[in-house]
Protein backbone atom coordinates (compact mmCIF):
# COMPACT_ATOMS: atom_id res chain seq x y z
CA UNK A 1 0.00 0.00 0.00
CA UNK A 2 1.30 3.48 -0.86
CA UNK A 3 2.23 5.72 2.02
CA UNK A 4 1.76 9.49 1.94
CA UNK A 5 4.89 11.55 2.63
CA UNK A 6 5.00 13.98 5.52
CA UNK A 7 6.27 17.55 5.14
CA UNK A 8 9.67 16.52 6.50
CA UNK A 9 10.08 13.50 4.23
CA UNK A 10 9.08 14.87 0.84
CA UNK A 11 11.65 13.77 -1.77
CA UNK A 12 11.77 17.03 -3.78
CA UNK A 13 15.01 18.95 -4.03
CA UNK A 14 15.17 22.64 -3.13
CA UNK A 15 15.77 24.76 -6.26
CA UNK A 16 15.51 28.43 -7.06
CA UNK A 17 14.85 29.88 -10.48
CA UNK A 18 15.52 33.34 -11.89
CA UNK A 19 11.82 34.24 -11.85
CA UNK A 20 10.41 37.45 -10.40
CA UNK A 21 6.66 37.93 -9.99
CA UNK A 22 5.49 41.54 -10.36
CA UNK A 23 2.00 41.94 -8.88
CA UNK A 24 -0.08 44.69 -10.46
CA UNK A 25 -2.43 45.85 -7.68
CA UNK A 26 -3.15 42.47 -6.08
CA UNK A 27 -5.49 43.23 -3.19
CA UNK A 28 -6.85 40.11 -1.46
CA UNK A 29 -4.91 38.89 1.59
CA UNK A 30 -5.89 35.32 0.69
CA UNK A 31 -4.47 35.78 -2.82
CA UNK A 32 -1.25 37.31 -1.51
CA UNK A 33 -0.87 34.44 0.96
CA UNK A 34 -1.57 31.94 -1.81
CA UNK A 35 0.96 33.71 -4.01
CA UNK A 36 3.68 33.28 -1.40
CA UNK A 37 2.86 29.58 -1.19
CA UNK A 38 2.88 28.96 -4.93
CA UNK A 39 6.05 31.03 -5.41
CA UNK A 40 7.84 29.14 -2.66
CA UNK A 41 6.74 25.82 -4.20
CA UNK A 42 8.11 26.80 -7.64
CA UNK A 43 11.38 28.33 -6.43
CA UNK A 44 10.57 31.90 -7.45
CA UNK A 45 13.38 34.26 -6.47
CA UNK A 46 11.32 37.37 -5.65
CA UNK A 47 7.82 38.86 -5.48
CA UNK A 48 7.35 42.58 -6.16
CA UNK A 49 4.14 44.32 -5.15
CA UNK A 50 3.20 47.32 -7.30
CA UNK A 51 0.20 49.43 -6.35
CA UNK A 52 -2.53 47.70 -4.40
CA UNK A 53 -2.78 47.70 -0.66
CA UNK A 54 -0.85 44.67 0.58
CA UNK A 55 -1.00 44.16 4.33
CA UNK A 56 1.76 41.67 5.15
CA UNK A 57 0.51 41.51 8.77
CA UNK A 58 -2.97 40.31 7.77
CA UNK A 59 -3.98 37.19 9.69
CA UNK A 60 -5.69 35.85 6.55
CA UNK A 61 -2.50 36.33 4.50
CA UNK A 62 -0.35 34.68 7.17
CA UNK A 63 -2.75 31.75 7.56
CA UNK A 64 -2.91 31.17 3.81
CA UNK A 65 0.85 31.61 3.30
CA UNK A 66 1.64 28.90 5.89
CA UNK A 67 4.99 30.50 6.79
CA UNK A 68 6.16 30.84 3.16
CA UNK A 69 6.09 34.65 3.42
CA UNK A 70 9.16 34.22 5.62
CA UNK A 71 11.10 32.37 2.89
CA UNK A 72 10.26 34.16 -0.36
CA UNK A 73 12.08 37.43 -0.94
CA UNK A 74 9.58 40.26 -1.51
CA UNK A 75 9.45 44.04 -1.74
CA UNK A 76 7.19 46.94 -2.58
CA UNK A 77 7.85 48.43 -6.00
CA UNK A 78 7.15 52.15 -6.43
CA UNK A 79 8.94 52.95 -9.71
CA UNK A 80 7.86 50.16 -12.03
CA UNK A 81 9.60 51.42 -15.18
CA UNK A 82 12.94 51.75 -13.44
CA UNK A 83 12.50 48.37 -11.76
CA UNK A 84 11.69 46.62 -15.04
CA UNK A 85 14.62 48.34 -16.77
CA UNK A 86 16.93 47.11 -14.02
CA UNK A 87 15.75 43.53 -14.52
CA UNK A 88 16.00 43.84 -18.30
CA UNK A 89 19.55 45.10 -17.84
CA UNK A 90 20.27 41.95 -15.82
CA UNK A 91 19.05 39.77 -18.71
CA UNK A 92 15.45 39.16 -17.66
CA UNK A 93 12.60 38.90 -20.14
CA UNK A 94 9.37 40.62 -19.07
CA UNK A 95 6.11 38.76 -19.77
CA UNK A 96 2.52 39.58 -18.81
CA UNK A 97 0.03 36.89 -17.85
CA UNK A 98 -3.04 38.30 -19.59
CA UNK A 99 -5.36 37.50 -22.45
CA UNK A 100 -4.69 40.13 -25.11
CA UNK A 101 -4.66 40.52 -28.88
CA UNK A 102 -0.99 39.46 -28.90
CA UNK A 103 -1.02 36.83 -26.14
CA UNK A 104 0.10 33.28 -26.78
CA UNK A 105 -1.07 30.14 -24.99
CA UNK A 106 1.31 29.08 -22.21
CA UNK A 107 2.24 25.86 -23.98
CA UNK A 108 3.24 27.72 -27.19
CA UNK A 109 5.23 30.56 -25.67
CA UNK A 110 9.00 30.54 -25.91
CA UNK A 111 11.42 32.66 -23.97
CA UNK A 112 14.42 34.48 -25.38
CA UNK A 113 16.09 34.67 -21.97
CA UNK A 114 16.70 32.27 -19.09
CA UNK A 115 15.34 34.73 -16.51
CA UNK A 116 11.73 35.94 -16.40
CA UNK A 117 9.75 38.74 -14.79
CA UNK A 118 6.13 37.59 -14.85
CA UNK A 119 3.54 40.33 -14.41
CA UNK A 120 0.25 39.21 -12.87
CA UNK A 121 -2.81 41.40 -12.57
CA UNK A 122 -5.45 42.63 -10.21
CA UNK A 123 -8.19 40.18 -9.21
CA UNK A 124 -10.92 42.15 -10.96
CA UNK A 125 -9.18 44.05 -13.77
CA UNK A 126 -6.15 41.92 -14.70
CA UNK A 127 -2.88 43.50 -15.80
CA UNK A 128 -3.28 47.26 -16.27
CA UNK A 129 -2.77 49.00 -19.61
CA UNK A 130 0.19 50.76 -17.98
CA UNK A 131 2.04 47.49 -17.46
CA UNK A 132 0.79 45.78 -20.62
CA UNK A 133 2.33 48.62 -22.59
CA UNK A 134 5.71 47.86 -20.99
CA UNK A 135 5.76 44.25 -22.20
CA UNK A 136 5.88 42.94 -25.73
CA UNK A 137 5.17 39.35 -24.78
CA UNK A 138 1.88 38.26 -23.24
CA UNK A 139 0.86 34.74 -22.32
CA UNK A 140 -2.52 33.27 -21.49
CA UNK A 141 -3.98 30.00 -20.30
CA UNK A 142 -6.38 28.40 -22.73
CA UNK A 143 -9.71 27.69 -21.08
CA UNK A 144 -12.48 25.52 -22.44
CA UNK A 145 -15.47 26.36 -20.26
CA UNK A 146 -17.86 29.30 -20.32
CA UNK A 147 -15.92 31.42 -17.84
CA UNK A 148 -13.55 34.01 -19.28
CA UNK A 149 -11.08 34.10 -16.39
CA UNK A 150 -9.74 32.22 -13.39
CA UNK A 151 -8.36 33.19 -10.00
CA UNK A 152 -5.07 35.08 -10.38
CA UNK A 153 -3.16 32.71 -8.10
CA UNK A 154 -4.47 29.59 -9.83
CA UNK A 155 -3.45 31.13 -13.15
CA UNK A 156 -0.05 32.06 -11.74
CA UNK A 157 0.47 28.47 -10.62
CA UNK A 158 -0.27 27.17 -14.11
CA UNK A 159 2.01 29.79 -15.68
CA UNK A 160 4.83 29.04 -13.23
CA UNK A 161 4.58 25.33 -13.96
CA UNK A 162 5.05 26.10 -17.65
CA UNK A 163 7.85 28.64 -17.10
CA UNK A 164 9.82 26.45 -14.69
CA UNK A 165 9.63 23.46 -17.02
CA UNK A 166 10.82 25.57 -19.97
CA UNK A 167 13.65 27.11 -17.91
CA UNK A 168 14.73 23.68 -16.61
CA UNK A 169 15.31 22.56 -20.21
CA UNK A 170 17.92 25.34 -20.61
CA UNK A 171 19.43 25.13 -17.13
CA UNK A 172 19.85 21.36 -16.72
Amino acid sequence: MAQQYSHSSIPFSNKHFPIVILCDAIESPANVGGLFRICEAFGVSKILFYKGNVNLSSSRLIRTARETHKYVDHAICTDVKSTLNTYIGKGYEVVSLEVSDISMPTENISFNKNAIVLIIGNEKFGVSEELLSLTSKHMHIEMYGNNSSMNVIQATGIALYTIVNKLKQHIE
